[in-house]
């Protein structure tokens, strides 16, 4: 029988965890579950700020959304951003995280410059390229000097430029959080079993092969869902890099939504293209989580 300081000690410890659940599901609560009903509710009416009431009109914002191109162009490059970033990034934050992963001060200082663009604000992010990539910026000018090129390159005026330059910024940022991701799981693998490798006669590539890419498989779970996440709601280094342009060539999703939303004051349609949204990512989410779990227990 436990001693009865003991046990007003355990209650209060499960008092005082009840109620860090019970705030944290009455903030869930509050800023996200009840603001998506909101939405879901306004997608389903023709909501205007300039008007004074909303009308029900069903499912016309949805029936709308098949024949909007603009729409279809901006899913279309936020899915094609969504694949080529995530791909990059992890790729990326494998390579940094194998070549970090040291114990020494150099390389402890090294993970913290890796992780910055993680940490900067995409804001701040989407200005420091903005000046980098303009046509006399200091990528133009490096690639003069190199004679690389003879004449400035228009890194965000051309379509399909500006696209690449997107991918590459956004790859950019997310790398730091991939580096961090992989990097912990790599300090997590026993060296006995690069040691064991090592004996049997096993190569580096194949220790990277047999050891490393198998234990890192959780960690690319988790890094590929997120990333893909990130990229298919992104905006703010977008709209600061681009504004979407040009010709509405690097408009992602959530540009379109807060452009129907807060340029053309339709809160109704808005909220469907971001239900629509929502939804794309649930099912993109949940449909790579679940390939890369088979692929954890098959390693």
């Amino acid at each position: 029988m436990k001693p009865l300081s003991r046990w007003f000690r355990d209650t209060s410890q499960d008092l005082g965890l009840r109620l860090i659940a019970a705030l944290g599901l009455l903030l869930y609560l509050v800023f996200i579950v009840v603001p998506v009903l909101m939405s879901l509710r306004s997608s389903f009416t023709d909501e205007n700020p300039l008007k004074a009431g909303s009308s029900w009109i069903g499912l016309a914002n949805y029936s709308e959304m098949l024949h909007d191109d603009q729409l279809r162009s901006s899913v279309a490059f936020t899915l094609l951003l969504a694949l080529g970033v995530t791909v990059v990034s992890n790729v990326l934050g494998l390579a940094f995280a194998l070549l970090l992963d040291r114990s020494t001060l150099g390389y402890r200082v090294l993970r913290t410059i890796a992780f910055l663009p993680q940490v900067v604000s995409g804001v701040i992010v989407g200005f420091v390229w903005k000046t980098i990539l303009t046509q006399d910026g200091l990528l133009n000018s490096v690639l003069k000097s190199l004679h690389v090129v003879h004449d400035p390159v228009d890194w965000l005026g051309k379509p399909h430029l500006a696209q690449f330059s997107v991918g590459v910024v956004v790859a950019w940022v997310l790398s730091g959080f991939t580096t961090v991701v992989y990097l912990a799981a790599l300090q997590n693998i026993p060296r006995e079993l690069y040691d064991a490798g090592a004996i049997d006669g096993a190569g580096t590539v194949q220790q990277f092969r047999m050891i490393t890419w198998r234990m890192v498989a959780p960690a690319t779970t988790i890094s590929v869902t997120i990333s893909l996440i990130t990229v298919l709601k992104l905006y703010d280094v977008i709209q600061v890099l681009t504004s979407g342009g040009p010709a509405n060539a690097t408009q992602s999703t959530a540009q379109y939504i807060v452009k129907m939303a807060f340029t053309n004051d339709r809160f109704g349609y808005a909220s469907s293209i971001a239900m629509f949204l929502l939804a794309l990512s649930a099912v993109i989410a949940l449909s790579v989580t679940g390939i890369l779990r088979r692929r954890e227990v098959d390693l």
